[in-house]
């Protein structure tokens, strides 16, 4: 884009807005009208609207003697999401490890990008059981646990575009591939809060998935536990798996700022 047309589309007061609020640091913690106008080098006119705006969004705040701005603690809020997704997989990794040591089955996080899950956190374990994936991996979403749940709290609308045209790719003979009963299947997963898979990306995998939840209650990533089935007992995933993910889950989605609850797997009737 030519820089005459970029400056057709940019936005002047949000341009100014944002320079006013970087104004404001450990030298110069509050500043007055003038003071922020002429480090703008602008008449106090221009500043004072988009003062008025940030106090009112409560972002700055105004000393009813000194007449002087101040900002307020909410905005971190600009950068809090960031700067949470940057270093989560860092957060998340000693959590993971401690569930991979007491259940002993490999522990992986990983969000969703398109069609695919991508890997972005590993707590492997070791030996001839093992199913191990390195960061960066990216798997069919529609054939994984993880990529099935993080799916299944997409929009309806965005599902509908991403799977009504043809069948999904088969992995094996367990993958689902209709379009319509993979749908009805992400709603199922979508009430129950979690996912599981048997042998529909590789036979012999086993995998339960669990979301983790961002402030405002959207899903930001999946939880999951994998396992060779020829290695665990049958009821391994859902009576020692599933409810330590999902205390996991909890516990990292109110490191993320949800508020809400994740039920737990003693209190469900469909496992």
């Amino acid at each position: 884009m030519a820089s005459e047309e970029k400056e057709k589309y940019s936005a002047n007061s949000l341009v100014r807005g944002l320079e006013i609020i970087k104004l404001f640091n450990e030298e110069q913690p509050s500043l007055s009208l003038s003071e922020i106008a002429k480090q703008l080098g602008v008449s106090r006119t221009v500043p004072y609207r988009l003062l008025f705006t940030l106090q009112n969004m409560g972002y700055l705040s105004q000393d009813e003697h000194t007449k002087r701005y101040n900002l307020t603690p909410k905005v971190l809020e600009l950068g809090f999401s960031y700067l949470n997704s940057l270093k989560f997989p860092e957060i998340a990794q000693p959590y993971m490890e401690s569930l991979r040591d007491e259940i002993g089955a490999s522990c992986h996080l990983s969000i969703l990008d398109g069609h695919e899950v991508v890997y972005v956190g590993s707590a492997p374990i070791r030996g001839v059981s093992a199913v191990n994936v390195n960061i960066g991996l990216r798997l069919p979403a529609h054939a994984t646990a993880n990529g099935k749940l993080l799916l299944a709290y997409q929009p309806k609308d965005r599902l509908t575009q991403m799977f009504h045209v043809s069948n999904l790719t088969p992995y094996t003979d367990k993958t689902l591939t209709t379009p319509g009963e993979f749908q009805q299947q992400l709603e199922t997963i979508r009430q129950n809060g979690y996912s599981m898979t048997s042998g529909e990306f590789h036979p012999g995998i086993s995998s339960v998935a669990a979301p983790i939840f961002g402030r405002t209650g959207e899903v930001v990533a999946a939880l999951n536990i994998v396992a060779t089935e020829s290695a665990y007992k049958e009821e391994f995933m859902v009576k020692i798996a599933l409810p330590k993910l999902l205390q996991l889950s909890q516990l990292l989605s109110n490191y993320m700022g949800y508020s809400g609850r994740i039920p737990s797997a003693a209190s469900r009737t469909d496992i």
